[in-house]
């Protein structure tokens, strides 16, 4: 005990060795107390904790304040208006808006302020998706404020200054994240987290609003049949258009780019939170090194190939029922179609699925256990998503057990909602298991190849010619010697022979491991291939105006049409948003196999 604390006097005269202090410093390093309680690192982490939760519960009073609003000017048409809620949004938009310009202008130009990039942040199809949404909502207010334009004298001149905001705002909110998703700041900490959380407060507020319009303009075009008001919002309809052509125009456009505002504000809510959890973050090693796999669409047949398929056969089936959708209300045929569309297409994407997830198992693939906050987020966004449509089958199931589940269109609408919840769940564990695996690295093989094996394996021989060709070459010895140089040489052949085999059973196991790896690999590409195309197909349907859950009126007379309404309006956007997050995670998958 006295030679580990007094290694110098212990030691006497000898000189003292180097490696001894490390290890003693290695082991106080190391120590529980020291790791966790240090004056330091306590700080930061509670410093850490206390901005998040200083920003969290910012975000959280700003979205109450804005539902409450909006709620208010659904229920009470007279005291709050559409008006009064563009007012606020308008306000939220300014302040983030001021926050964004300090972060460019002053925030990132400090010294230090970007030691760090998230390399999983931001990637290049969810920027894209980003870019493509918000170019469709910046036309979507064009022709908003087109068909203001239009009825300028009945409308205030306020509701044309309100889209020219948000304009503004999506084209600096779209430059911001473009260019700074990957940002992890190392200064301002609290002021750059509250600017964060208040710019996803007002997208969450946007996307609220956009949905409860959009429930709005469903009410108004299906119970009284008439032409779509998408912003006009509380008021009659005692403008007159002058030129119905053009009107009509702005409306259908209006109507046609609504989707995409609600996942340009979805995708901004998602990117925003990841720029909030890395504030203060700092990359380790293992972060910034890791390998980036490229995305190849080499050798794939079936996959593309029945994806496409199903993406035209369903964008044939959805015109066939807009048009007798537009023309008068959804025959029963159509119905019919189109729910046998999805129990054929949802089975294959579950079999696609599972296969998948069964050959995730079989790989020996290790599990990447690394902090990443993008992936944590991509798997609550799915697992959240995906709760919209199982809520709504498992409603539909209800309803049509309970009445009369042995008629042909409930037979189908009871199999299509069963297959939608299997499909969801199986689909779910397929990207978190692939979002979980490393990417596959091949090592290169140390071992010769086949040819060295028999360069060598010449080399060898000769010399066991030349010892015997040498031996009877010289002067007849005795037969016993004879003997034995004649046993040494087939011992010396035996083992090379020996060597020869075993190196050969390497090469044909080291072949067969490398077939099976491609196979793996070229099988987790088709299947997700398959799956991109089947979520972007299904994606499509009901952005652009496909909702038979509500236009079927089975469920609708079970429910009552309030509640159905509230079920099928909370559920249809999560829908929507997890087919358009499912593309992106899937793409993931597709280039980590």
């Amino acid at each position: 005990m006295w030679q580990r604390r007094h290694p110098q006097e212990a030691g006497g005269d000898q000189p003292e060795t180097p490696t001894q202090p490390e290890a003693w410093k290695i082991r106080y390093e190391k120590f529980w107390l020291h790791r966790h309680c240090s004056s330091v690192l306590r700080r930061d982490k509670q410093a850490r904790k206390a901005g998040q939760l200083f920003s969290g519960l910012l975000a959280m009073n700003v979205v109450f304040l804005g539902s409450a609003f909006i709620c208010s000017m659904i229920f009470n048409k007279v005291a709050i208006t559409l008006g009064d809620v563009w007012i606020f949004l308008s306000i939220l938009k300014i302040l983030s808006l001021g926050w964004i310009a300090y972060y460019l202008l002053f925030t990132r130009r400090k010294p230090h302020a970007i030691l760090y990039r998230d390399a999983h942040a931001g990637p290049i199809w969810v920027k894209g998706s980003l870019m493509l949404f918000g170019v469709c909502s910046i036309l979507l207010n064009v022709f908003r404020m087109g068909y203001d334009i239009i009825h300028l004298q009945c409308k205030s001149q306020l509701e044309i200054l309100f889209p020219c905001i948000e304009i503004l705002f999506i084209c600096i909110q779209t430059y911001f994240i473009w260019h700074h998703a990957k940002d992890c700041t190392q200064v301002q900490h609290n002021l750059t987290r509250c600017g964060l959380m208040l710019t996803m407060a007002t997208n969450l507020l946007l996307w609220l609003l956009a949905v409860t319009n959009d429930s709005i303009h469903r009410e108004i075009d299906s119970e009284l049949n008439k032409l779509v008001r998408a912003f006009e919002g509380n008021r009659t309809s005692s403008c007159t258009c002058p030129n119905t052509t053009v009107c009509k125009v702005f409306q259908k456009g209006y109507i046609l780019l609504y989707p995409f505002n609600t996942e340009y504000c979805l995708i901004s809510c998602s990117m925003l939170y990841v720029m909030w959890k890395n504030v203060g973050r700092r990359i380790s090693q293992q972060h910034a090194t890791h390998p980036k796999p490229e995305f190849q669409i080499r050798g794939l047949i079936f996959g593309p190939l029945l994806g496409i398929s199903a993406l035209i056969i369903g964008i044939c089936i959805f015109m066939l029922y807009q048009i007798q959708a537009t023309s008068s209300s959804p025959s029963y045929h159509m119905f019919i179609l189109y729910y046998s569309y999805y129990i054929i297409l949802l089975p294959l994407m579950t079999t696609g699925a599972l296969a998948g997830t069964i050959i995730h198992g079989l790989e020996e693939r290790e599990l990447d256990t690394l902090k990443n906050p993008t992936r944590s987020l991509d798997v609550i966004l799915l697992m959240g998503a995906a709760l919209g449509q199982i809520g709504i089958s498992y409603f539909s199931i209800v309803a049509i057990v309970a009445t009369n589940p042995k008629g042909l269109l409930n037979s189908l609408i009871l199999a299509y909602s069963v297959c939608l919840i299997i499909q969801h769940i199986t689909q779910n564990i397929f990207i978190i298991e692939g979002l979980h695996r490393q990417p596959l690295v091949v090592e290169e093989d140390s071992s010769r190849s086949p040819h060295a094996m028999q360069d060598s394996t010449s080399t060898q021989c000769p010399p066991n010619k030349d010892i015997i060709t040498s031996h009877s070459s010289q002067e007849p010895i005795s037969s016993t010697a004879n003997k034995e140089v004649k046993t040494k040489g087939e011992k010396s052949e035996d083992s090379s022979s020996k060597a020869y085999n075993l190196e050969i059973r390497k090469e044909i196991r080291r072949a067969s491991q490398a077939y099976i790896r491609n196979w793996k690999r070229k099988a987790l590409q088709e299947i997700s291939s398959f799956l991109i195309m089947c979520n972007i197909t299904l994606w499509i349907m009901p952005s652009f105006g496909a909702h038979p859950e509500f236009e079927n009126g089975l469920e609708k007379s079970f429910y009552g049409y309030s509640t159905w309404f509230a079920i099928v309006n909370f559920g249809l956007p999560l829908g929507v948003f997890y087919r358009m997050h499912s593309v992106g995670d899937l793409l993931e998958v597709y280039r980590s196999v």
